[in-house]
């Protein structure tokens, strides 16, 4: 059997539309060995080719665009098509296919979002009977649209100028059917003379009444000039609805706030549920939390910071629901337990480290007393098999961790690098300490069941969970012990200095290799992403930026300020005097310390600088002290011991604040691997006086090459970057992608996340347009995640109190208010805030909880600043917020509910269409 291949695309000169798949003439899956299409109408972009096939044999295929000279092929959105026929007999067929373009937004809707939550449909309309058999010289016409968004019980019908598609009569339209939703079905028979045949979908309801036609004009179908199929298969991909663009509300809140009645004192992954249906309630159809990874390194309240994960597969054992893990025989352990736990519940804050060693103990005593049936577990048996390339790993390094009292595995000794041979000796199930090891394997099945059982819930009520990918990895990891070579463990990643950090900030993560995972196709990247894809239909990649370039800072230096991008492109010593530089290095790229500003910075400590720290290198000039030229040289030096006074602690602090600020006097980083001959300018040059003091022409050039190398230098290299990583992350699985992309966002950003379909994220107060103090979310993008505040923000409520100033502006300018604000956020403001962004453009607008609480003035906490999740300047932030309110109660609150879901469904947030 013949099998064409049609899609329409315009391509420019050098592209070339080409088809791979897993049928031996498409490369049996070889990409290498795609074919390229033949181009048969140039000025409508329409491509083809054919193979021969057997009939009733599946295969999957895919189209994508190659470019001479450009080693980065344009992908479509989805994943591979599926071909398959029922097997019948005939000579030729005809897939009509057509290009999935990433930036099209309505193929977010076609996401696991859409598909397994939101949109989910049990409901199956019959394929409908043909009305009559094929005949010799007959065409069957198959139509198979993929349609989402429908209402339960509706279905979809195509109506045209034939008659067996009711010529243009609605009531004789023909039905399809969703088998294998949301692909619809049905064909008819028709002869040679029917074509040119147009049609339109339509979508019937219950009643079999048309609730609307799409609202385009017709799509048409030609045969073929060179040939006359037997079967043609139209394989349209989406409905053109003619009504608004589908928009949704989401609430986010880390699951470690949560609060229930009978809790632990933390929020857990059972609590999920109980949100769930407080969403339902409510009108909302999303849940964003923060990641939900195993950060346990110290095991200190330290480890609350949910971004500097132990393993990026391991779920954090925090969020385990004692009680839906195993019941203690021992009846007076159970009550001192469960007494603890009550304790804990009643606490306004997470007490994390008690948290941690309450259900540490009773992890120990569960597994022991379960142990025998657990390992004979068909369920965990199947689990240890899918998921024992991370879970034997992860439970070694726990169990170095707690051998070794820290996470640190360069003081492992032996075990500093693992090999296959040493994680089979420290797992194999003959080892005397076994049950250490199989702990950890008891502990991440269960939190695994109780995550899937959330998610599973939370798919079956319509809402989507949106989890939360960190940027980075941390530095003392299983990921960085077992692969080294993706990660340059000699930097650090950060961000550069901002409104919200004059410093910028340390993240102390390690960077990405990228070079080396591009090896294998970013393949711990898809790994980790499909093994989210379990429990997440949504998620958000953290600082989004780092995929086009990141804030890299050298590991013997602490603040962001001593950083520069990477990947970037250096200035050489050539390119600065060409530039008009008298480019000096000792004057440029050292730290410039002059006696006239060091009584400024250290006060009364000024002598002792002198003479401690410094070595006077000419009159009034001074250099470092070569134990001292690195600000991780000072805070070693200048950590307080333990038995240290607060006058000492102060002074160390105002000590080590001043130096580093000395060692950041410089104009010029040097770039790593450059041999002295690249030059970064430093991201705070005009703060310091080495810029100050310099002559007015050279000020006026290291202006010049600041704003090239910030804002024009690297663009299209950056953007070259990002399309070499991003597609594959995306392609990985079918969830939906947000990006947050606040900071300096290089202008290539918008286009790129655009161009793939990635969601944006608008936060008012964080306007992306540098002219303007606060966003507009009238003017906000399609493909984008509105909301006004974050969980490294302040609340609506707690921002409000900051500057009166900004407040008033606000007021007046974005909300349209007259007069003077109120000294408070009155529950009044905080819902015009809200209604705001429930009537822009965006596809989602998501909420803190604490700001939905604000609207009412029962449920308002009363402190607003005590509602703050994290403080990004402070590394040292101890993450303990949580719900001043359970969760059974707010599902209670049925006049707040009411309110909350009147202003959804009022915005157009809550149907479907």
């Amino acid at each position: 059997m013949l099998l064409y291949f049609q899609i329409e695309y315009k391509t420019y000169f050098g592209q070339q539309v080409m088809l791979t798949g897993t049928h031996p003439s498409l490369g049996n899956g070889d990409r290498d060995k795609a074919v390229t299409m033949n181009l048969i109408e140039p000025e409508t972009g329409l491509w083809m080719f054919s193979i021969d096939a057997e009939p009733g044999k599946a295969f999957t295929y895919r189209y994508f665009i190659r470019e001479d000279n450009k080693p980065l092929a344009l992908e479509e959105w989805g994943p591979d098509r599926k071909y398959s026929d029922d097997g019948s007999s005939c000579s030729s067929r005809l897939q009509v296919d057509f290009w999935r373009s990433m930036a099209d937004p309505d193929y977010a809707l076609l996401s696991s979002a859409f598909r397994r939550a939101i949109f989910r449909n049990n409901y199956r309309h019959p394929v409908p009977r043909r009305k009559r058999k094929p005949e010799k010289k007959s065409i069957t016409l198959r139509f198979k649209p993929v349609v989402s968004r429908i209402k339960e019980g509706h279905y979809i019908s195509v109506c045209g100028n034939a008659e067996a598609l009711g010529m243009w009569h609605e009531e004789r339209s023909l039905d399809l059917g969703n088998p294998v939703h949301p692909v619809w079905e049905g064909d008819v028979v028709l002869k040679s003379q029917d074509f040119p045949v147009y049609y339109k979908y339509l979508i019937k309801n219950s009643s079999g009444s048309a609730e609307f036609w799409e609202k385009s004009s017709e799509r048409v179908i030609y045969l073929p000039e060179e040939f006359t199929p037997d079967v043609i298969e139209i394989n349209d991909e989406k409905f053109d609805y003619p009504r608004f663009p589908w928009k949704g509300a989401g609430v986010a809140i880390p699951v470690f706030s949560l609060r229930r009645k009978n809790g632990a004192g933390i929020g857990e992954f059972s609590d999920l549920k109980l949100l769930v249906d407080w969403a339902c309630k409510s009108g909302m159809k999303l849940i964003q939390i923060l990641p939900v990874n195993d950060t346990v390194a110290t095991h200190t309240w330290q480890d609350s910071y949910p971004y500097a994960a132990i393993s990026v597969f391991a779920l954090h054992p925090v969020y385990i629901d004692l009680s839906k893990m195993a019941a203690l025989t021992s009846d007076i352990t159970a009550r001192i337990i469960r007494s603890q736990a009550k304790y804990l519940n009643t606490l306004d804050k997470i007490d994390y480290e008690a948290v941690m060693v309450l259900k540490s103990r009773f992890f120990k005593l569960a597994y022991d007393q379960e142990k025998e049936q657990f390992l004979q577990d068909e369920n965990f048996k199947d689990f240890f098999t899918k998921n024992s390339f991370w879970l034997k790993p992860y439970a070694a390094f726990s169990y170095l961790r707690d051998l070794f009292n820290t996470a640190d595995f360069n003081r492992w000794g032996d075990f500093s690098t693992p090999s296959e041979e040493i994680l089979d000796q420290l797992t194999s199930q003959d080892a005397p300490h076994f049950d250490d090891i199989a702990v950890h394997y008891f502990i991440q099945f269960h939190a695994h069941l109780q995550l899937s059982d959330a998610a599973d819930y939370a798919r079956s009520k319509g809402i989507a969970l949106k989890g939360d990918i960190p940027i980075g990895i941390y530095r003392n990891s299983v990921d960085a012990w077992l692969y080294p070579n993706l990660f340059n463990m000699d930097r650090q990643a950060g961000a550069p200095p901002d409104d919200f950090s004059p410093i910028g900030q340390n993240w102390r993560f390690p960077t990405y290799n990228w070079e080396e995972m591009a090896h294998d196709n970013y393949s711990w990247w898809q790994l980790r992403l499909k093994q989210m894809a379990t429990y997440f239909d949504a998620f958000r990649i953290d600082h989004i930026l780092g995929f086009f370039r990141i804030w890299e800072i050298p590991d013997d230096q602490v603040e962001g300020l001593m950083g520069y991008f990477n990947p970037s492109i250096p200035y050489t010593s050539e390119e600065l005097r060409i530039a008009g530089l008298r480019f000096d290095q000792e004057r440029l790229c050292k730290p410039y310390i002059r006696d006239h500003f060091l009584k400024e910075r250290f006060g009364d400590l000024t002598e002792r600088v002198k003479k401690e720290f410094l070595d006077e290198t000419a009159t009034g000039c001074y250099a470092l002290k070569k134990d001292f030229a690195t600000q991780r040289a000072v805070e070693k030096f200048l950590t307080p011991g333990p038995d240290a006074t607060p006058e000492e602690r102060n002074q160390a602090q105002s000590l080590k604040k001043g130096l580093f600020s000395l060692i950041s006097e410089v104009i010029f980083l040097e770039a790593p691997d450059s041999g002295g001959n690249g030059w970064f300018p430093g991201n705070g040059m005009h703060f310091t006086n080495s810029y100050r003091e310099l002559d007015f022409q050279s000020r006026q050039v290291l202006n010049h090459l600041y704003t090239e190398y910030f804002y024009r230098r690297n663009e299209e290299f950056w953007k070259a970057k990002s399309l070499s990583k991003l597609p594959a992350i995306k392609n990985a699985t079918e969830m939906l992608l947000c990006g947050e992309d606040l900071g300096m966002v290089p202008a290539c950003v918008p286009h790129v996340m655009s161009n793939l379909g990635i969601l944006s994220l608008e936060v008012q107060r964080m306007p992306k347009n540098p002219a303007t103090e606060f966003g507009n979310p009238s003017e906000y993008p399609y493909l984008s995640v509105a909301t006004p505040s974050s969980h490294d923000t302040s609340t609506i409520r707690g921002w409000w109190e900051e500057n009166q100033a900004k407040t008033r502006r606000f007021f007046n300018e974005i909300l349209g208010n007259p007069g003077e604000p109120p000294a408070t956020c009155e529950p009044r403001i905080v819902e015009q805030i809200i209604n705001q962004h429930l009537f822009c453009p965006s596809m989602w607008a998501v909420f803190p909880i604490q700001d939905l609480l604000g609207t009412d003035e029962s449920l308002r906490l009363s402190d607003p600043h005590a509602e703050r999740i994290n403080q990004p300047a402070n590394p040292n932030h101890y993450w303990c917020y949580r719900m001043h309110v359970d969760l059974e109660q707010l599902m209670d609150h049925e006049e707040f509910n009411a309110k909350i879901f009147s202003m959804i469904e009022n915005s157009g947030r809550y149907e479907i269409y």
